[in-house]
């Protein structure tokens, strides 16, 4: 009697069945990022303080050449980087289960019809190295520091290969990446420093201007990583572009955009719910070299510790799981011992009420 009951509530809808039920929503992340970016050593040195922070974990990299030679012509040695590895795989992680390998798109020096093995070759590596420090997965640096990889009237053959031509063959590589990424470290997580939304921006939400931004390749390469996606792969997009927001409404915008608007101009939009997920960075000193930095007088500031705390606040409850904070001038950890610097502790309070995190005893 009592299963029929149950089986008619689900039949009428005031109770979910088993298919259509949803997963449980995550718990909010909050993601370290800034110059202060730390690699395994110094992950092994200083843990224990750092872990002492409001944060899941950081955004960390491989020693040496790897993290400028990630996206070129030659194929890194992983001889170069096994002790790294190594100690990667002994962290004595507790509270640090959310860290994120960085990959760059540097040095650019390859065309996308050029061999891609090399980029294919690093970016196993880097899942590889991933996975062995039970990171969550990769930091994606899609930003463009010294080749403009992602602009179509900037590529070798523009001016022979269309738009169409270079999209397709874009968007090609967009899957072998993820492909790479996920041979060595299934249901990866891919953190974007951007995703669809900076070349979106850029074209003013029109597709039909891509070719003419900046970052315009970006839409088929993301096309690609979305085609290759499996398991429970997530690309968030870390939306870099929210650095100075301080309303709630700021983010509620993006949110919608990014969830409801763009996915009339997206190849599969089942795909890129299933697959995508919403995040946002905030930089806490905030365009400092025109702005300034102040450590005693903190009203100065861009963000005062209380705007800080109002807007990570926000951010964190519309992204879908991860906020990451960005700083240049503050530090949150530094040699010798793993303190911070030029950090007023006004701002790690700020932090930890924004998250509810309480300060180790």
């Amino acid at each position: 009697m009592f299963t029929r009951i149950l089986l008619m509530l689900v039949v009428v809808g005031l109770l979910p069945s088993a298919a259509g039920a949803q997963p449980p929503k995550p718990t909010k992340k909050l993601i370290e990022f800034g110059w202060d970016e730390p690699d395994g050593a110094f992950l092994k040195k200083h843990l224990a303080e750092m872990e002492k922070t409001p944060f899941d974990g950081t955004v960390f990299h491989l020693p040496g050449e790897y993290l400028w030679n990630c996206w070129g012509k030659k194929k890194l040695n992983e001889a170069d980087v096994a002790a790294a590895i190594e100690d990667l795989r002994k962290l004595p992680l507790k509270r640090f289960t959310h860290n994120f390998l960085r990959f760059n798109v540097t040095p650019g020096d390859v065309d996308w019809f050029d061999d891609f093995a090399p980029v294919l070759a690093n970016a196993r590596l880097a899942a590889k190295a991933a996975k062995a420090g039970r990171a969550a997965g990769i930091l994606f640096d899609i930003e463009q520091y010294n080749a403009p990889v992602f602009n179509y009237g900037k590529q070798r053959d523009a001016k022979t290969k269309s738009w169409d031509v270079y999209a397709s063959q874009v968007r090609k590589r967009g899957r072998e990446v993820m492909g790479a990424f996920q041979q060595e470290f299934s249901n990866v997580v891919i953190l974007t420093t951007w995703s669809y939304s900076l070349p979106f921006q850029q074209a003013k939400w029109d597709p039909t201007k891509l070719p003419q931004t900046g970052y315009g390749l970006l839409k088929p390469f993301l096309d690609g990583m979305f085609d290759a996606a499996a398991g429970t792969t997530k690309i968030v997009d870390g939306y870099e572009s929210s650095y100075g927001y301080k309303n709630a409404e700021q983010f509620d915008v993006v949110r919608k955009r990014m969830k409801a608007t763009i996915l009339s101009w997206l190849p599969d939009r089942d795909r890129y719910l299933r697959h995508s997920s919403q995040s946002f960075g905030i930089w806490m000193d905030n365009d400092w070299r025109k702005k300034g930095w102040s450590e005693t007088e903190v009203a100065k500031n861009y963000f005062t510790p209380e705007q800080f705390e109002a807007s990570v606040r926000a951010a964190l409850a519309t992204s879908d799981e991860y906020v990451w904070i960005y700083t240049e001038t503050p530090r949150w950890w530094t040699e010798p011992a793993g303190k911070s610097k030029a950090l007023p502790a006004a701002y790690e309070r700020a932090l930890r009420r924004a998250a509810g995190r309480e300060a180790p005893n």
